[in-house]
């Protein structure tokens, strides 16, 4: 169940697109994002060189989807600057902390370990991580005060950009569900707050039409390699629920060839996305 919320961000340099830190002021939690070309400025703030947790985002070379590294550090700073020279594919950082530096070095490993699992469980953004992280010993009630931390640390870093620990939610009213058909292929999913989500069991063209643009043939090719499109037959199956970044993209993906989502997506009296959402 979520509830209202109020976020305070502050702007260090006054603008909206650089570093920003970010707090529920009557929470412990705190978050600093700032995009990599800042690293010499965001040095100067203290709360980098706390010990908490960060995540590096970027995308995959073909940007089929979102990419991230998950890490801890008891200077976070150190760890990121080591990361600046080895790795190439973020362009943003994110760090959590406590305000007043009160995290140890196995709260950290604890968060880093549970940040993990919750990444590859909700599965929107495909990790970095070589390894996977143990889970470190500590006292239960220290536990639940962390996982209270994180629940915090997730909503925090949803406002800055990066729903990373969002599960992708569905409408249960039958009237938002919608569908987009072809010659074989036929999908279910919905307009939801950071693109359309595809259901599980949709089913997909299994081959693009000759004239299909490259990026369609792309992005099917990703989904088949990260196994959310399986082959089964003479179609391609959703094997989870998927978020594309656009109802045309979504549509494209199931038919094989270019496709305008907001006139191919349905609803049960055949009526558009486009009727239902921008008439």
């Amino acid at each position: 169940m979520t509830r209202p919320q109020t976020i305070q961000i502050f702007l260090p340099d006054g603008s909206p697109t650089s570093i920003r830190e970010a707090e529920i002021t009557n929470r412990l939690v705190k978050a600093i994002l700032f995009p990599r070309n800042k690293m010499q400025e965001v040095a100067k703030r203290e709360m980098v060189h706390f010990t908490g947790i960060y995540f590096l985002f970027g995308t995959t070379e073909d940007g089929a989807k979102p990419l991230v590294y998950i890490g801890e550090g008891e200077d976070c700073f150190k760890r990121i600057q080591s990361h600046n020279r080895n790795k190439d594919f973020w362009t943003h950082c994110v760090i959590i902390s406590t305000k007043t530096d009160e995290y140890t070095k196995t709260d950290g490993k604890y968060l880093e370990h549970h940040c993990l699992l919750k990444a590859v469980e909700i599965g929107r953004y495909e990790l970095d991580n070589d390894t996977g992280s143990k889970k470190p010993s500590i006292s239960e009630s220290r536990e639940y005060d962390l996982l209270d931390n994180f629940e915090t640390a997730k909503i925090l870093i949803a406002t800055l950009g990066y729903p990373i620990f969002e599960e992708k939610r569905k409408s249960t009213a039958k009237k938002d569900v919608l569908i987009c058909q072809g010659k074989t292929s036929k999908a279910e999913g919905q307009l939801v707050d950071d693109g359309f989500l595809v259901y599980k069991g949709g089913k997909c063209a299994l081959k693009e039409t000759p004239s299909a643009p490259s990026w369609i043939r792309n992005l099917r090719l990703k989904l088949w390699e990260q196994k959310i499109l399986i082959e089964e037959g003479n179609l391609l199956v959703f094997k989870e629920d998927y978020i594309f970044n656009s109802p045309s993209a979504a549509a494209a993906t199931i038919k094989g060839r270019a496709s305008n989502g907001w006139t191919s997506w349905k609803d049960k009296d055949g009526k558009t996305l486009d009727e239902l959402k921008r008439k």
